[in-house]
């Protein structure tokens, strides 16, 4: 049986999501993308557009975490439209992000 990566307990066989804490039995990929700041947003729109992602974290060249967006299911519209004045302002800061998009399978 596979345990819980979180609490530790035991999940069964089907199981998508721990029981008891609620994380995610799937295993979480990680990939990166370099951009400019004129690319950013256009970027972060067709990820978002895959919807496949659960968290997306924008970087500065230095590693420096400047926007982590949470994405859920019904992130559309109205909720989005913070996120992306937010991400204007990043691109307007920065000369180049690094995109890091996490995805649970």
């Amino acid at each position: 049986m596979v345990s819980c990566e979180k609490c530790g307990i035991q999940l069964p066989e089907a199981a998508k999501y721990c029981p008891r804490c609620g994380k995610s039995a799937g295993k979480t990929i990680i990939e990166e993308f370099e951009v400019t700041s004129d690319e950013l947003v256009k970027r972060i729109k067709e990820i978002l557009g895959e919807g496949n992602a659960t968290r997306i974290v924008v970087e500065n060249e230095q590693g420096k975490t400047l926007l982590e967006i949470p994405v859920t299911i019904g992130l559309v519209g109205v909720l989005l439209a913070p996120w992306l004045a937010a991400l204007g302002a990043v691109a307007a800061i920065a000369t180049k992000c690094r995109i890091r998009v996490e995805k649970q399978t």
